[in-house]
């Protein structure tokens, strides 16, 4: 039987993680952000809750290169997202859409429930040392509480049609929120739908492990107008990349 100091402990952790996951803000957690004193080299020593973040050995992001292509090729990934009417909050953070079910993805491993998805500016994600001009996780959560991501990447190029509803009314304050219309989340993939696959953890604290990532290849495109929309409100907001630590990545 876990003694009560260890069953606090993990119920702090879980807690922390659920914070991280909806955006939601607790007035008794540590201050962070992405720059300065409270910036992403110092999470790891701001509450005993985001160690993790300096001592993890499985983080994210990382740069994805020399992936493991010898292995049985990886299976597509099922997706059977639904339209739905989002929430999208300004968490402090980032901009979050909060989903109500709205389907999810089926892995190799079982079916993941789509929770919700938010921005980074550049893409935390690197393909062969190449960054990105924006990206977009797509978080998911399986019936045991596991979570899984899907990543799109975003270079510079057309007005992306799928963001245009969302971009023109993004939250400008921390804590404001809007009700988007009527959406589908599939519309933001693109056509090609190959992945890279690896093991890591959420990219904001508390760095919670052992999270399933899949990095879709081709990225899609964002006008330089929707980028700046999104960087008035956070210009940078992207942790650096972490040690690979010996991790696989495999590819389809």
């Amino acid at each position: 039987m876990a003694r009560p100091s260890r069953v606090r402990r993990s119920i702090a952790c879980c807690l922390l993680a659920a914070a991280a996951l909806t955006g939601a803000a607790r007035a008794d957690q540590p201050q962070w952000g992405y720059q300065g004193r409270h910036g992403a080299q110092a999470w790891g020593d701001l509450a005993p809750g985001f160690a993790t973040c300096k001592t993890g050995r499985h983080q994210a992001p990382i740069d994805i290169r020399d992936a493991d292509t010898t292995k049985a090729a990886l299976p597509e990934i099922r997706f059977g997202y639904m339209p739905a009417r989002g929430r999208m909050v300004n968490n402090g953070h980032t901009i979050q859409v909060n989903m109500p079910p709205a389907g999810g993805i089926g892995l190799a491993d079982g079916e993941y429930q789509l929770t919700q998805y938010h921005f980074h500016a550049p893409s935390e994600e690197r393909i062969n040392g190449r960054r990105y001009a924006m990206g977009v996780h797509l978080v998911h959560r399986d019936a045991q509480g596991k979570l899984a991501v899907v990543a799109v990447l975003m270079r510079l190029g057309k007005e992306n049609q799928a963001l245009k509803p969302l971009f023109a009314r993004l939250p400008a304050r921390p804590g404001d929120k809007v009700t988007l219309p009527l959406l589908n989340p599939i519309a933001m993939l693109p056509p090609d739908r190959g992945y890279y696959r690896f093991t890591g953890s959420l990219t904001t604290p508390p760095c919670s492990e052992e999270v399933s990532w899949q990095v879709l290849k081709q990225p899609v495109e964002i006008s330089a107008a929707q980028l700046h929309a999104f960087r008035r409100l956070y210009p940078m907001n992207a942790r650096p990349i972490q040690p690979r630590n010996g991790r696989t990545i495999e590819s389809d």
